[in-house]
């Protein structure tokens, strides 16, 4: 048994209370996932289903809270040039604070899942993955062609499709790309993929 200070229950019903219903259905999907991702690469199963149910519990927090939090963390160049990602690193405070979280895989995890970074674990890479391709939530237009690199080459084929679409949409906003998204997109490319 992972080694928390709540139950399933309790964390659950933490969610539902705060975030909104989309985002709390997306965590469930994503938990879900990231339990078969687990069985399939041989990966701790209950460990993986527990921190997709958490990985996106900043996410709904309001910005002064997210804010305030941030000034005690540290972040890699450029992290605070996209909220979208702030959720991450403040997820992290939350899972310890609120969650009693202190498995230090489960907190690489929920901390690397948006940006990702080079040479992740196994682990931190089915989380990152699980994240965009859950059924309650992903359309299918957009998972299926990371499930199909996934199914078809492996987890680093599945992060490189999803780098892929993650460097076209920036691009496509006119909005800035964090540099370390860009050398893990030229590392998993380097590896041959």
């Amino acid at each position: 048994m992972l080694k928390t200070g709540c139950t399933i229950d309790y964390i659950k019903n933490w969610l539902s209370a705060n975030l909104n219903q989309e985002r709390y259905e997306h965590s469930l999907g994503t938990a879900e996932c990231a339990k078969e991702l687990a069985e399939k690469f041989g990966l701790d199963e209950e460990k993986a289903y527990f921190t997709g149910l958490i990985h996106d519990c900043a996410k709904c927090l309001p910005k002064t809270e997210t804010m305030e939090i941030l000034k005690k963390i540290e972040l890699e160049c450029g992290e605070l040039e996209n909220p979208k990602t702030h959720h991450a690193p403040v997820g992290v405070y939350i899972a310890q604070k609120e969650f009693g979280v202190e498995d230090n895989e489960v907190l690489s995890a929920i901390r690397w899942h948006t940006i990702g970074k080079i040479n992740m674990s196994d682990f931190e890479k089915i989380i990152f993955i699980a994240d965009k391709i859950e059924k309650r939530t992903r359309p299918d237009e957009y998972a299926n062609p990371i499930r199909e690199a996934l199914n078809k080459k492996g987890l680093n084929a599945a992060l490189l499709v999803c780098y892929k679409n993650t460097i076209k949409s920036l691009v496509d906003r006119d909005l800035t790309i964090c540099t370390q998204t860009v050398d893990i997109y030229n590392e998993l490319l380097r590896a041959g993929l």
